[in-house]
């Protein structure tokens, strides 16, 4: 496990996850033991991820603590699991559209001759 940053003997700490997708299908998970009081901003940092993967940015990301989206100034509590979530390059409910269409007769044939009377 590694540590981001010395932690003083005896003073209380917390334990968190922090998870980034720079691509599809890579995940860089890191597991720290912070100071008691540690902001989702401040692991972002300890985890080294702006100098591990150019072109991170902390404003074009979305910061979530077990799936639901925080601030960077959000203070993080003991088992957090802290993600961070890239835009969305293209709408999901577009592309299941252009999917749709490319299917064309092919797709709705299937669909239809599968049902039985």
């Amino acid at each position: 496990m590694a540590s981001a940053e010395p932690v003083e003997r005896g003073a209380r700490t917390i334990r968190v996850e922090v998870a980034y997708s720079p691509a599809p299908r890579q995940v860089d998970l890191q597991v720290f033991e912070l100071p008691a009081g540690t902001t989702a901003g401040q692991a972002v940092l300890a985890a080294g991820l702006p100098e591990r993967h150019p072109g991170f940015d902390l404003g074009t990301v979305t910061v979530a603590v077990w799936g639901r989206a925080v601030t960077p100034s959000t203070v993080l509590h003991d088992g957090d699991q802290l993600a961070l979530c890239r835009p969305l390059i293209v709408d999901p409910k577009e592309a299941r559209r252009v999917r749709y269409r490319a299917q064309g007769e092919r797709g709705r044939q299937r669909i239809s001759g599968s049902r039985s009377r």
